[in-house]
């Protein structure tokens, strides 16, 4: 799926110029030519139709909508998307000074690409300036009969019988600026779109929409205005006012709270509440439109949206509810394969590590030494675990529960030989019979054991877990200390605790409450799932 941003303006340019173009001609054909040559007939000046009113008009905006194109078809894609440096000379030498030479090219291309760009819009400011003023001749020839007319404005000028010439290029050159200005923020929205990972197909149908609807609620005035069927300027004010508002609805509604509802009823608190707030805020401009005079007409607004709007944007989302929840879907599996190939990449062959592992455990067993083999135990235990059911969507609470246990059972016996480390753990799997996403507590664990710990300092990891009916609560303390410059640890982000949060927001949207705390000598994760 691509951003279709550019695409649909050109698209709304293009059946806007048509637009234009018809109501022109249909208000030349509705209008008499003797309007047009009143001024002309009246100053002794020949008038033809076509040579002061036509050509000049329409001559101008084909011009216009020209320039249009050759900016968004040829300048833009050559300045965005410059060709692929040739493989030759893509290629840095191994010698320094070659290599020099090859930055120095990058370097001149990019310039040369730059003032190529320059000097694209100073031709294009003096085509349409020069244009513009021989349609302003044109359209306005009568003027040349008045006594001191001069093409070049001069002191205490009078604008009926002379022509600003340099203020058509200025104006031309502000509205490139203005355009420019757009283009800029243009780019920058699609390239943050294009460069959201696992969200970029949801953000490129939420934009995909919203360009979509701004050509049908811009080109349905412009065509009433153009052919003369409206003629109340407060027209445009009323459209907008309460078409946006809908817009705002049905895009909130269908891509963000009825996904986010899932099996909770409408008249569950969080529902209603983000219901309620969302539909005054979009009713808003109608009551700004209208003046506070019309304060009953916004109540009744707002409960067109509630009562009316809402049961029909929840219509239009059960017939496309497969389709955006697979892109929820998309951005959930993606998060599920980064996690996934994180760890198949961190892995050494596994059947070689399990046949290590068995001859291990059976040699401690040899030994005696049972506690090195309950040890050896417990790991081929969790290395099965994260083979066999780390892939699945859902497992039995009690399957994540032994994990956890293995995995402190085996961080206690590496730490047990120092008196200064505590490690509590009150895990109960009483009541737990839910299902839960997989290794979705273990990295607050890990994370725990991998900063709470100090062999030098007194330290101590404090794990509670516990389930009721419709709730997973689990608290983890531990405490803190400061890494070693030469620790490489240090700079790491924590990508287990990220992608914890992640799936989180991924997989039980509504349906978690997490908090974070640390006051630099103690770290407090709560979590709270309703699964």
């Amino acid at each position: 799926m691509k951003v279709r941003w550019r695409q649909h303006e050109i698209i709304f340019v293009t059946m806007l110029a048509a637009i234009l173009l018809g109501g022109y001609l249909w208000d030349i054909h509705k209008t008499s030519p003797d309007q047009y040559a009143g001024p002309f007939i009246n100053n002794h000046v020949p008038f033809n139709l076509y040579r002061n009113v036509l050509l000049p008009d329409i001559g101008m905006g084909l011009l216009i909508y020209l320039t249009y194109l050759f900016i968004n078809l040829f300048v833009i894609p050559r300045l965005l998307f410059p060709k692929k440096i040739e493989a030759g000379t893509s290629q840095i030498s191994i010698s320094i000074t070659k290599m020099k030479m090859s930055f120095r090219g990058m370097g001149g291309k990019v310039i040369k690409r730059y003032l190529g760009l320059i000097l694209q819009i100073l031709l294009i400011v003096f085509l349409l300036g020069s244009a513009l003023n021989t349609a302003i001749y044109y359209k306005h020839q009568w003027q040349f009969n008045y006594p001191g007319f001069s093409i070049f404005p001069t002191k205490g000028y009078n604008p009926n019988s002379q022509i600003d010439i340099s203020g058509s290029y200025a104006a031309i050159f502000f509205i490139i600026f203005l355009y420019a200005f757009y283009l800029s923020v243009r780019e920058v929205i699609i390239n943050l779109i294009e460069g959201s990972g696992n969200r970029k197909a949801y953000r490129t149908s939420l934009c995909n929409q919203v360009t979509l609807f701004l050509i049908q609620i811009l080109l349905v005035p412009f065509f009433l205005i153009s052919f003369n069927l409206v003629h109340d300027n407060r027209f445009s004010l009323a459209f907008f006012s309460l078409v946006i508002p809908l817009f705002l609805v049905f895009m909130s509604n269908t891509y963000w709270l009825f996904p986010l509802k899932g099996d909770m009823s409408f008249l569950s608190r969080p529902i209603i509440a983000r219901l309620l707030i969302t539909t005054f805020l979009y009713t808003l401009p109608f009551l700004f439109a209208f003046s506070i005079d019309y304060l009953s007409v916004f109540i009744i607004a707002w409960a067109v949206q509630l009562l009316i709007v809402t049961p029909i944007t929840w219509l239009a989302y059960q017939q496309r509810k497969d389709k955006i929840l697979a892109l929820v879907g998309a951005q959930k599996a993606l998060v599920k394969s980064k996690a996934d190939i994180q760890f198949l990449r961190s892995q050494i062959n596994p059947h070689f590590l399990f046949n290590v592992l068995n001859t291990l455990y059976g040699t401690a067993l040899q030994e005696n030494a049972e506690r090195t083999a309950n040890g050896i135990q417990k790991l081929g235990d969790m290395m099965r675990f994260m083979l066999h059911e780390n892939n699945l969507d859902f497992i039995d609470m009690s399957r994540e529960i032994d994990y956890l246990e293995n995995y402190i059972s085996l961080q206690k016996l590496r730490t047990q030989s120092s008196s200064e480390i505590i490690i509590e753990d009150n895990i109960s799997g009483q009541n737990c019979h839910h299902k839960i996403a997989p290794m979705l507590l273990i990295p607050l664990v890990e994370n725990a054991f991998k900063h709470g710990i100090s062999l030098k300092e007194k330290s101590w990891i404090k794990i509670n877990l516990e389930c009721a009916e419709k709730e997973i609560r689990f608290e983890i303390r531990n405490s803190m200390h400061p890494r070693q410059d030469n620790d490489p640890e240090k700079e790491r982000s924590g990508i287990g605790f990220k992608n914890v949060l992640q799936r989180l927001k991924l997989i039980y949207p509504g349906k978690h409450q997490i908090s974070v705390n640390g006051d630099g000598k103690e770290f407090f994760v709560q979590l709270s799932i309703h699964p």
